[in-house]
């Protein structure tokens, strides 16, 4: 027959019970677990101190009968000796009666999470080969695996950057095992930073959030030293009743990220705008390279005004009344960015005078 008497009082977790909505919760899981775990401890410490007494007596006991033996055969005064030993007896009925005591007293000692079970073995094997392969790979390698990761993996990525619970992203991360890795913190960054330049900043918070988790495991497991994925449920158990300066740390870490994010995202809008720029200035450029824009702004105003009003007669009367070096330096490059375009067989740079003889570009 099996006796199932002992499960019938197992003392529950320390956080099972409900509390009052005016109690901080978790420090008082904390201080239950405490107490239960001193309480263990002093348990422990008193059995120990037991048996080093009862072994302390079994040893003298044991030298007591040996030099009573002794004594008996050589004839000497047995009286002292007898007397030692009869003590010692004594005390060892006594130290039987404490051990029975002690016994009795951990069989009806409720079992709790600590001491219901214990594990027979334990085995941590380490992909020693496979981190030495990681680490030899190529940026080319690392990108075109990322591509790939992404590929077979977004639509699962954004659900778990869209999560709110721990309860929640804890189980779909231990579902999902293979998105724990450095992959799926590199897309979230990634994301991070489109919402933030599509001015997304509530929803950028949000994944915000989830990455910094995700960095967190795979921070603990290089701590440890251990597969990243064995490290998802002690995160977020540690997380979820965290301890002050804990979490503040984790608030603080998150509110750097989004900094640097809202930093990151906002140098490549103007990293954005600097190109836009600069392919529509390239799309400008006129026959002879030049900007027709750099152009303008360096003219002198009389000439300025002609193009404003795109008056022929008035440019050609401006450029007779100009020095002909001037003139002829200032109509080359008009006509290399295009804003006058000279009509066929007609020359811009005369040996005296400079009479310009086509159609001006209007800005």
């Amino acid at each position: 027959m099996v006796d199932y008497s002992k499960w019938k009082d197992i003392e529950i977790s320390d956080d099972e019970d409900e509390t009052h909505p005016n109690i901080d919760t978790p420090s008082l899981f904390r201080w239950r677990h405490q107490a239960r775990v001193e309480r263990m401890e002093e348990q422990k410490k008193e059995k120990e101190e037991f048996q080093k007494v009862k072994s302390s007596n079994e040893k003298k006991l044991q030298e007591a009968k040996q030099k009573l033996s002794e004594a008996e055969k050589s004839g000497a005064d047995l009286s002292e000796l007898r007397t030692a030993l009869l003590e010692l007896q004594q005390e060892a009925d006594n130290i039987k009666q404490k051990e029975d005591e002690i016994k009795k007293k951990e069989k009806i000692t409720p079992w709790n999470v600590d001491t219901i079970s214990h594990s027979g073995f334990t085995k941590t094997v380490i992909n020693t080969a496979a981190r030495k392969k990681e680490e030899n790979l190529t940026e080319e390698q690392r990108e075109q695996r990322m591509k790939t990761f992404v590929k077979e993996n977004e639509k699962l990525l954004k659900k778990f950057g869209m999560l709110r619970r721990y309860d929640d992203s804890k189980r779909f991360l231990q579902e999902n095992q293979h998105l724990v890795c450095e992959d799926t913190a590199n897309y979230l960054v990634i994301w991070c930073i489109n919402l933030e330049m599509e001015e997304k900043h509530d929803l950028m918070e949000h994944v915000a959030h989830q990455c910094i988790c995700m960095q967190y495991i795979l921070e603990l497991s290089k701590q440890l030293d251990v597969d990243p994925r064995a490290c998802v449920p002690s995160f977020f158990t540690r997380i979820q009743v965290a301890e002050a300066e804990y979490k503040n740390s984790f608030d603080d870490e998150l509110q750097s990220f989004k900094e640097r994010i809202r930093k990151r995202a906002a140098e490549k809008v103007q990293d954005a705008i600097r190109e836009a720029e600069e392919e529509e200035r390239k799309a400008r450029l006129g026959p002879g390279g030049l900007d027709p824009v750099e152009v303008y702004e360096s003219l002198p105003e009389e000439l300025k005004k002609c193009f404003d009003a795109q008056d022929i007669p008035l440019l050609q009367q401006t450029i007779a009344n100009m020095p002909v070096e001037e003139a002829r330096r200032h109509m080359k490059r008009c006509v290399d960015s295009g804003l006058w375009v000279p009509q066929k067989n007609s020359e811009v740079e005369g040996d005296k005078d400079v009479e310009p003889d086509g159609e001006a570009s209007g800005q």
